[in-house]
């Protein structure tokens, strides 16, 4: 296992495997490292950097609960390339990873040769925030692995048609630690009330300008079908404002592909050839 220190003194922690053209991975708002573990063995001859946020998966947790936010996130991504001793990177952003991709084209735009959105864009759908507030925090009611895979695939069936059992059993394996008095969350609790006082203390940003600072780099888009976070329409907008992007829609998936998808994977290859 890996960890490296940030400025503010959180050991946070990261997986480097592999060699060659190296693609920094960053998770959604509750996930970790782990959920590009359906990706990994297709991406072999690539260096393949992933990084637990602060309060997230093995990293420390941070008692300033505010300072899980993107911008922070964000400079903890650049300080792990810093660590690592790289001056760019091709980044693939799942949900919330994408939005710390927008962020770090503007704020630090050397640093990246190309960015992949995993179903995020410059708009998150009413109905997706919503689906994610009411969960953020909820310790599951399930006690085992097992019971959870059950609900979960009961939960997603209608946006991940024919997903198979197993493959929930993996993802709860993901996002939960199995203990003596049943399950609880690889992520501090307190990232629920950060996003309550976040939204309290500052309206919604308007997210355009930092698509925009995609401009210069190569980009894809890659979108469940049947998302409730990234629309067509904003796609399609996407589009509108950006020549030269690519996208993928991949059926049968919802808020997020696991990304070992064959769309997810042409996508993913085009960014990396083109950088």
């Amino acid at each position: 296992m890996a960890f490296f220190t940030t400025s503010d003194g959180k050991r946070l922690f990261y997986e480097d495997t592999g060699t060659g053209q190296p693609l920094l991975c960053l998770a959604g708002l509750t996930r970790n490292s782990r959920d590009f573990s359906f990706l990994a063995p297709h991406m072999a001859d690539l260096r393949m950097i992933a990084m637990d946020y602060r309060g997230r998966g093995k990293s420390d947790f941070d008692a300033e609960y505010l300072n899980y936010n993107i911008l922070r996130e964000g400079q903890d991504a650049i300080e792990l390339l810093d660590h690592l001793g790289l001056d760019q990177v091709t980044l693939l952003g799942t949900s919330r990873g994408g939005l710390i991709a927008m962020a770090l084209a503007m704020s630090h735009p050397a640093r990246l040769s190309g960015v992949i959105l995993n179903d995020v864009g410059p708009v998150i759908e009413p109905g997706g925030i919503a689906k994610i507030m009411g969960y953020v925090g909820n310790r599951p009611t399930s006690q085992t692995y097992d019971e959870a895979a059950r609900t979960l695939h009961a939960m997603l069936e209608p946006q991940f048609p024919g997903v198979p059992l197993n493959i929930w059993r993996q993802q709860v394996e993901h996002q939960y630690i199995q203990t003596d008095t049943g399950l609880e969350l690889r992520y501090d609790p307190a990232l629920h009330q950060a996003l309550i006082e976040q939204a309290a203390i500052t309206p919604a940003p308007d997210l355009w300008p930092l698509f925009d600072a995609l401009r210069d780099l190569p980009t894809g888009v890659i979108r469940g079908a049947n998302s409730d976070l990234l629309s067509a329409t904003t796609l399609q907008d996407m589009h509108a404002r950006r020549p030269g992007l690519i996208s993928c829609e991949v059926p049968d998936r919802g808020h997020v592909p696991f990304l070992n998808e064959p769309q997810s994977l042409d996508l993913i290859r085009k960014i990396l050839d083109a950088t």
